[in-house]
């Protein structure tokens, strides 16, 4: 099942197996899921681990008004995941299918446009935070403090966006090839890297958030740079072989699998925005709790996060599975991965709360320089209040997988639009400015999961994602049908 023994995946095995067991889901699916998902949920756990320790590194070095201000840079920096999950979300569907049909040149032709897509689209972002930091910091709070630290944050860290939404295509690549695991070693190498680059930056060079930043930026261009000769060369030193090879000198450039990719990823990437352009109203509305709340909320924010890992891996192997059926014509098996996978991500989901729950306090307070802090009680509150959420995420997440592989990726759109600006959002405001109070950001924690779980699992039972996946499927799979 994989190449090292890995705790993490015998967890993930027993909790599949034992559902099995019980005749929930089918036992082979569950090896085959396992299989694709936990390598993905390891590369999550280092990723968001990542962001965990800048945080905290940040908290220990400078100060609480630091934590505030990486908080207040992180939406803008998230975008470059709204970018490139956008059209990463393309490419694992293109792929996927075409993996499936052994179509490769059409799979190559793919993932060359999906390079060109974010490098067009990322390059005036990059532009326009490097040149304004300040004033897009500004646009989120009147603290002082927080704006200085959150402006140089974001003008470094903005050099990076390109190289993040690449490295998004490339693991996308290999996943709908049906090797997670060297995606995994890769990204979650740059993972452990960044930290490494963080702690020098951060405490040997004293340079704050600005070494924070730059971690980011330089793990990202190692991990692009290992993507890039990987798919070239078919293969990478003390990585391995990988499961296919890109010609670099073919066609970048094809309307049709342009247009593909856009109608595909446009919704991934709106879903991705949703998540991150709600965080400016709901920053916006945390400033008026105070900086210790936005503090905390950052805090809860990283370890949701963690929380937050075995969808990456799920959603991902459900994209990949579900879409090699369908490459394969086979409706029946995609619809039963699909199903399997739901079941499988929300008992996972339902062990990944209980632990963190346990240990919520013991976890909050490595965030802080002063573990008296008042940002440190209610930081605990909210990650008790995420536990309870997160396990609808899992639902919401595991549902939109076979919706993401068939190409019918509006719904998921939707529901998180919904959930987080119609529902979420104004219930946190009912609580800064209501006797509510705390209560409105625990609600909007549920609010954010439980909309877009109901929907989305609507959406799969209406079998109706297997009639948009006909139009996208390789011209192999469509002449054997």
């Amino acid at each position: 099942m994989s190449r090292v023994p890995n705790p993490l995946r015998l967890l993930i095995l027993y909790i599949g197996l034992g559902l099995a067991r019980i005749g929930l889901i089918d036992r082979e699916r569950a090896i085959q899921t396992t299989i694709l998902a936990w390598p993905r949920i390891v590369t999550g756990i280092a990723r968001m681990s990542k962001s965990a320790v800048d945080v905290a590194m940040v908290g220990v070095a400078v100060g609480i008004s630091a934590v505030a201000g990486v908080g207040f840079a992180g939406p803008f920096w998230g975008l470059a995941f709204a970018i490139g999950g956008g059209v990463a979300g393309g490419t694992i569907a293109l792929v996927s299918q075409r993996y499936g049909a052994d179509a490769y040149d059409e799979l190559g032709l793919a993932v060359r446009s999906s390079t060109v897509l974010v490098l067009i689209v990322s390059a005036p972002v990059v532009a326009v935070f490097w040149l304004f930091p300040y004033e897009f910091i500004s646009l989120l709070s009147s603290n002082e403090r927080a704006i200085d630290h959150g402006a140089t944050y974001l003008q470094v860290v903005s050099l990076g966006i390109p190289f993040a939404g690449l490295n998004l295509v490339g693991s996308r690549v290999l996943v709908g090839a049906d090797d997670s695991y060297t995606a995994m070693q890769v990204r979650a190498g740059g993972a452990l890297a960044n930290i490494g680059l963080n702690a020098v930056f951060i405490f040997g060079l004293d340079w704050g958030v600005a070494g924070a930043a730059l971690g980011t930026v330089l793990s990202n261009v190692a991990v692009s740079a290992t993507f890039a000769v990987g798919l070239c060369a078919g293969r990478f030193p003390g990585v391995g072989e990988f499961p296919v090879r890109i010609d670099p000198l073919a066609a970048y450039f094809d309307a049709e699998t342009i247009r593909d990719l856009v109608t595909i990823g446009l919704p991934v990437g709106g879903r991705n925005l949703v998540w991150i352009a709600a965080e400016f109203p709901m920053l916006g509305i945390l400033d008026i709790f105070g900086e210790n709340t936005v503090a905390a909320f950052v805090i809860a924010r990283r370890i949701w996060g963690l929380m937050n890992t075995p969808g990456w891996g799920f959603g991902l192997a459900s994209s990949s599975l579900v879409g090699q059926a369908l490459g394969q014509n086979d409706e029946r098996t995609a619809e039963a991965y699909g199903r399997d996978i739901i079941r499988f991500a929300v008992a996972t989901y339902i062990v990944s709360a209980i632990l963190i729950a346990v240990f919520a306090e013991q976890i909050v307070v490595l965030f802080a320089d002063d573990p008296a802090s008042p940002a440190i009680p209610i930081a605990v509150n909210l990650v008790y209040a995420a536990c309870a959420a997160v396990v609808f995420q899992g639902v919401a997440g595991a549902a939109a997988g076979p919706l993401d592989a068939s190409g019918d990726t509006q719904v998921p759109f939707v529901s998180q639009f919904l959930g987080m600006f119609c529902v979420s959002i104004p219930l946190a405001y009912l609580g800064a400015t209501t006797a509510l109070g705390y209560w409105g950001l625990y609600l909007a924690f549920l609010a954010e999961t439980t909309v877009p779980a109901a929907i989305n699992y609507w959406r799969f039972r209406t079998d109706k994602w297997k009639t948009v996946s006909q139009s996208y499927r390789p011209d192999a799979a469509i002449a054997d049908d």
